[in-house]
């Protein structure tokens, strides 16, 4: 789990996956290898159109294929059940849209990292005591970096991460705000590009997010 939070904390970009047919994983992913991306998040379905099971096969054929060359975790996780999912299949890190006193410590117990989200500073600091390594400020947008920057100052002990609507126009802004690092989907998991086949133009901008990253810290 250290070697894990190390990574993120060094990284500080996490892609997420959502909504990518099985077929097209690998690919994607090697792509986004290619462009630098270290940490990948394949999200589970809320709403029960992708069953947990067929999720956690995704994860564990990209834990497969990759082996310590990218880590994979879990996104939009609500259950106990698809944290023991994920740790069967071999991902190492849980991010959830809330926080679940229960998730968090089923994380813990599995002995995966726990990224649960909070929009408040009484979630965040909540979620921070239940256990999470890092708490996921989300959506993060809806905030702005003011906000972002006036949570710092007496939570500063809390790492945060970025997440939803972030995009390299805006990273800059959050990155003087704060945050340990982004979560960022489906302003880089670009669907035209995926629709037809363009992975070197998903590395290229890949690419682009990891350098850009990079050059904040």
């Amino acid at each position: 789990m250290e070697k894990i939070k190390e990574l993120i904390r060094n990284e500080r970009l996490i892609v997420i996956v959502r909504g990518v047919k099985s077929e097209q994983l690998i690919p994607l992913a090697e792509a986004m290898y290619e462009g630098g991306v270290r940490l990948l998040e394949v999200t589970y379905s809320a709403n029960g159109k992708v069953p947990d099971e067929e999720t956690a096969k995704n994860i564990g054929a990209l834990v497969e294929h990759f082996g310590d060359r990218m880590q994979i975790g879990a996104g939009t996780v609500l259950t106990e059940k698809q944290v023991a999912l994920t740790a069967a299949a071999g991902g190492k890190y849980i991010i959830s849209p809330n926080a679940n006193p229960a998730v968090i410590a089923a994380t813990r117990k599995a002995g995966l990292v726990s990224i649960p989200a909070a929009y408040t500073p009484t979630e965040i600091e909540a979620a921070y005591e239940c256990g999470a390594d890092f708490v996921k400020l989300f959506p993060v947008t809806s905030l702005g970096p003011s906000y972002v920057k006036a949570v710092r100052g007496p939570l500063n002990h809390i790492p945060l991460l970025a997440v939803g609507g972030v995009d390299l126009s805006n990273l800059a802004d959050y990155a003087k705000a704060g945050v340990s690092g982004f979560g960022i989907g489906g302003n880089i998991v670009d669907k035209k590009m995926l629709e037809t086949g363009d992975y070197a133009a998903i590395t290229d901008l890949a690419k682009r997010y990891v350098s850009t990253v990079k050059g904040l810290y």
